[in-house]
């Protein structure tokens, strides 16, 4: 069986991927977290935590994550947990909501 030969992307599709990386690169660092970071988060119904892998942030705010297995899930950022330093600077995981960085410190004059 032959290869499957696939039709080269056109400059103007590669800039177009090239700015969605960026741009959901800098949504991602807007709410505080980076592509590739570890969550861990829970199927429905289900007690036990799975962990995965931020990928990027949907149209509607639903974080994508891909598990262990490649699947990638879209799920709520209240549903996502995230290692970050607590009070002793030892990393515990923390839900995304309360992690986000949703405010911008502004200049006094």
């Amino acid at each position: 069986m032959a290869p499957k030969a696939t039709a080269p992307r056109s400059a103007s599709a590669k800039a177009a991927a090239e700015k969605s990386s960026i741009d959901q690169a800098a949504v991602l660092h807007s709410i505080g977290l980076t592509a590739g970071e570890e969550v861990r988060f829970r199927r429905a119904g289900r007690g036990r935590w799975q962990s995965g892998r931020i990928a990027y942030v949907e149209r509607d705010g639903s974080i994508t994550v891909h598990d262990a297995h490649g699947a990638a899930r879209s799920l709520r950022p209240e549903h996502l947990e995230v290692k970050r330093p607590g009070k002793r600077k030892k990393l515990t995981w923390q839900a995304v909501t309360d992690v986000a960085v949703t405010w911008e410190q502004l200049t006094l004059f």
